[in-house]
């Protein structure tokens, strides 16, 4: 017993003697931060683009007095948003921007 405590405490004092790291950005890191970026706008852009064009159809259908079909979509782009603001943290929180 008193071996192995032995053992465990050398390699304590062995891994103690290693220093920090500093931190190094992978190859290629910057290419996909802009591809996340245009991600992120090309996301926004199409979330307004979408409430945008339902809203406008949620009128016509008002107005003509057909089925409604836009609150769903509403609702859609409404969740889509809240999807794509969601994934925009967590890869910031991975990435740690």
């Amino acid at each position: 017993m008193s071996m192995i405590l032995m053992s465990v405490g050398d390699t304590y004092s062995i891994l103690a003697q290693i220093g920090n790291p500093t931190p190094e950005a992978p190859p290629l890191s910057d290419k996909l931060m802009q591809f996340v970026r245009y991600g992120t706008w090309f996301a926004m852009l199409s979330g307004i683009t979408s409430i945008i064009y339902a809203g406008g159809r949620f009128a016509w259908e008002k107005w003509s007095g057909a089925g409604l079909q836009s609150p769903k979509m509403v609702a859609g782009a409404m969740i889509g948003g809240v999807v794509a603001t969601s994934a925009g943290t967590i890869m910031n929180a991975v990435v740690g921007s």
